[in-house]
C-alpha cells in the first residue's frame, strides 16, 4: 500500500502535522461501549500523550449525539492545557451556527490565556445538525446565520470594539469583548471548507485561513479550490494566508495491521452515519481503495507518511491533521498509534519533504 510522493509543490514554511478526534465513544476490553466520562479522561491522556511525542496540535471536535462523548470542545481543551507544554489546542470543528460568536471569541481568549497562546479555533457549520433544534435554530436559517456570526467573529477576534447589525440577533454598537487576548493579531482561527467555491472565497475575505475537509477521494480533487484560495488573495489584497487540511487515518506497525484494526470500526461508523443519510453500507473493496487511491492515510508508519508528504507537496499545505480516532477503536489502539505518528511519521513526512525540495533545487541549478 506504498504511495510515492510524485509531486514537485512544497509548503512555504515547515509542515505542522496534528490530530483531530471527535471523541468517539471507544469500547473496553470486553467490547462494551466506555461511558462518556471515560472517554472524555481518555481523550485528555491521548491529547497529554500527543504533546510528549512531538505533535503539533490536537483538535476537538464538537458533536451532541450518542456516538461522540465531546459537545464542549473548549472544555476538554481547558483540562488538557495545564498538562501540556508545546502542542496547540484547538477545535475541529466549532460549529458556528449554533453557538455565540461573542462567547466563543471570549472562550478561546480565555483559553489562550490558560495554555500561553497555543489556542486555535476551527470554525464550521458542522457535518450534523443536531445542535440546530438543541439549541433552538432554525434549520432554513442555515447560511445566514453561519453568514452573519462569522461577521461578528471576525471582527471581534481581533480586540477591536464591535459594531454590528444584521437579522439574526440584535446589533452591536461599539461593544468591547472581553479578555483581550494577549496577541496583536488575535486567537488564532481557521474556517473549515468542505469544498464549495463559496466558502473558499468567504475563508480569504474573512481574512481567516482555509482549512480543507478531505474525507474521500483523491486529494488532487482538490487542487482548484487551492487555486481560487491563493487568486482570491492576490485579488482582495490579503495574505499570504496559510493552508491546511483535515484527513481520517490510523497508524499501526504494518499496513496489513493498520487495515485489519480499523476496519471493523471503520465500517461501524460509516453505516450508522450511513443510515441517517441514506447512504449504502461501505464495503471491504470500497475501503481498500480509498486506502490505495483516495483520502484515508492507513497504513505503517513508513507509508502513511509517505501519503501525507505527497498531499502536502501537491496541495502546498501549511498543516496536515490526521483524525485518528475512526469510531469504537479501543484506548490501546489509539494510544499507539499518536505514539507512531509523533515518533515515525512526523520525522519521515519532513525527510520526505526536504528531500523532496533538495532535489528540486538540484534539478534547478543543473538546467
Amino acid at each position: 500500500m506504498s504511495t510515492n510522493p510524485d509531486t514537485s509543490t512544497t509548503p512555504t514554511r515547515q509542515l505542522e502535522l496534528g490530530l483531530d478526534t471527535f471523541g468517539d465513544r471507544t469500547v473496553d476490553a470486553d467490547g462494551a461501549p466506555s461511558p462518556y466520562g471515560q472517554v472524555i479522561r481518555d481523550v485528555v491522556e491521548q491529547a497529554v500523550l500527543a504533546d510528549r511525542v512531538g505533535v503539533d496540535f490536537i483538535g476537538l471536535g464538537e458533536h451532541h449525539r450518542d456516538d461522540f462523548a465531546i459537545s464542549s470542545p473548549d472544555m476538554v481543551l481547558a483540562a488538557i492545557a495545564p498538562q501540556t507544554e508545546r502542542i496547540k489546542l484547538g477545535t475541529a470543528v466549532t460549529v458556528l451556527s449554533s453557538d455565540d460568536p461573542v462567547r466563543v471569541v471570549e472562550r478561546f481568549n480565555t483559553l489562550d490565556a490558560v495554555s500561553r497562546g497555543r489556542a486555535e479555533i476551527i470554525l464550521g457549520r458542522g457535518s450534523f445538525t443536531e445542535s440546530f433544534p438543541l439549541f433552538g435554530f432554525d434549520l432554513a436559517d442555515y447560511e445566514r446565520l453561519f453568514e452573519e456570526k462569522l461577521e461578528i467573529f471576525a471582527l471581534a477576534r481581533h480586540g477591536e470594539p464591535v459594531t454590528w447589525s444584521g437579522s439574526h440577533r440584535s446589533p452591536l454598537q461599539e461593544q468591547q469583548i472581553f479578555p483581550l487576548n494577549e496577541k496583536s493579531d488575535g486567537i488564532t482561527a481557521w474556517i473549515g471548507v468542505g469544498g464549495s467555491p463559496e466558502s473558499v472565497v468567504r475563508s480569504v475575505q474573512s481574512e481567516i485561513p482555509m482549512m480543507l475537509a478531505i474525507i474521500g477521494g483523491d486529494p488532487a480533487r482538490f487542487l482548484p479550490y487551492v487555486d481560487l484560495y491563493h487568486r482570491a488573495q492576490q485579488q482582495l489584497g490579503v495574505g499570504p494566508m496559510p493552508l491546511g487540511t483535515h484527513s481520517p487515518g490510523y497508524v499501526a506497525e504494518t499496513d496489513e495491521q493498520a487495515a485489519d484494526e480499523l476496519w471493523p470500526n471503520f465500517k461501524a461508523q460509516r453505516d450508522r452515519i450511513g443510515r441517517d443519510r441514506g447512504w449504502p453500507p461501505v464495503t471491504r473493496e470500497e475501503y481498500e481503495a480509498e486506502i490505495v487511491q483516495g483520502s484515508l492515510y492507513v497504513g505503517s508508519p513508513e507509508t502513511v507518511a509517505a501519503k501525507i508528504a505527497r498531499t502536502a507537496m501537491l496541495l502546498g499545505l501549511d498543516r496536515f491533521d490526521l483524525k485518528y480516532s475512526n469510531g469504537p477503536m479501543s484506548q490501546p489502539q489509539l494510544l499507539k498509534a499518536i505514539e507512531l505518528y509523533g515518533t515515525e511519521v512526523i520525522p519521515r513526512v519532513r525527510e520526505i519533504i526536504a528531500e523532496n525540495a533538495a532535489a528540486t533545487t538540484g534539478a534547478s541549478a543543473a538546467e
